[in-house]
């Protein structure tokens, strides 16, 4: 997604519990053998939506707007929501006063919250009524039905609620402007997170404890033993080279100073990301998830809060936020920070 002119990012947020689950704290029989992390988030009690909100609250008062401006609220998950038959952003919208806006649910798993942005700065650039939009995301990961530290391979999970606010508006000053969004998918992985179970007619009929671990090992027994690493290099070159060329932009550009990156297993990044992310660019890559976890659909927007919380960027910098979700589905944010006389 290429908009004609950039879109405001007039806050980030990213509301994580106080709770700090380290690998020592899990059952021996839970414990990961290779934690990649110091430490996960882990809410005691609030569901992915009521995260959503505190994060949506925090947004709006730090940008001075009030719920009943927006035109917009995107909401996206990748896990359970705490009702079976409900719409999450439905309840965001409630809860933050949002009750003019059109709420609209993603699910795209763990890149939701990256085509929810995307979805979004399309839907106000293609809109001129529609100046003003907040994007939410909301997961937790809670035993007994996910395991989040050994459920999967590759990354561990952690609970939070995510915020972006976007303007369209002339006179918006700007945390952040988002010049494009990049976005590829391979959609022949789908059945990386399916394996070789048949449909079944309720959520976690099959399995009490949803094991993603058993439907990779199904999936990836049946392909070529490099197959998914060569689709995943080649599809992250892709999404960065492209951001790169949509926002007219070199990887060596010296106002390129961050890429944020994913917030998988260290082991992953240390394999996958950062070999490649150096070939492709001379910007510092960011690590921001030793200390929350894998954030569900929320990595992207998290990436914004951070870089926003840290000041890594100066005047005129710009930075890569980079988001991926199975299905599979990889994306790449441009942002810059304001020049002083904007």
């Amino acid at each position: 997604m290429r908009t004609r002119e950039p879109v405001a990012v007039m806050a980030a947020t990213r509301w994580l519990p106080a709770h700090r689950q380290q690998p020592d704290e899990v059952e021996e029989a839970l414990r990961p053998a290779d934690p990649g992390y110091a430490a996960l988030a882990v809410s005691e009690s609030l569901s992915g939506p009521e995260l959503a909100v505190l994060a949506g609250r925090d947004a709006l008062a730090g940008a001075g707007w009030d719920g009943a401006d927006l035109g917009l609220l995107f909401y996206a998950w990748s896990h359970y929501q705490g009702h079976d038959f409900w719409s999450p952003a439905h309840y965001v919208a409630d809860r933050l006063g949002a009750n003019t806006a059109l709420p609209l649910g993603i699910q795209q798993m763990c890149n939701g919250g990256a085509a929810a942005v995307q979805t979004a700065a399309a839907y106000l650039r293609g809109d001129p009524g529609c100046r003003r939009a907040l994007i939410g995301t909301g997961d937790r990961f809670a035993e007994p039905g996910f395991r989040r530290w050994t459920g999967d391979y590759g990354v561990a999970y952690g609970d939070a609620g995510t915020a972006v606010l976007l303007s369209t508006e002339a006179e918006a000053r700007p945390r952040l402007w988002l010049h494009t969004i990049a976005t590829v998918a391979t959609p022949e992985l789908e059945a990386m997170t399916r394996g070789d179970d048949p449909a079944s007619p309720a959520p976690r009929w099959l399995r009490g404890t949803i094991d993603i671990r058993a439907t990779k090992k199904a999936f990836l027994r049946r392909l070529p033993r490099d197959h998914y690493a060569t689709i995943e290099r080649r599809k992250v070159t892709e999404v960065i080279t492209t951001a790169l060329a949509d926002a007219h932009l070199t990887g060596d550009e010296p106002r390129l100073t961050r890429i944020v990156l994913p917030r998988f297993h260290s082991d992953t990044l240390e394999s996958a990301y950062r070999p490649l992310v150096a070939e492709l660019t001379t910007a510092a890559p960011v690590d921001f998830g030793r200390d929350t976890g894998h954030l569900g659909a929320g990595d992207l927007a998290a990436g914004l809060a951070d870089l926003l919380g840290e000041s890594l960027l100066a005047p005129g910098e710009f930075a890569l936020v980079l988001s991926a979700g199975v299905g599979f589905t990889w994306s790449c944010a441009v942002v810059s920070r304001p020049e002083r006389t904007e």
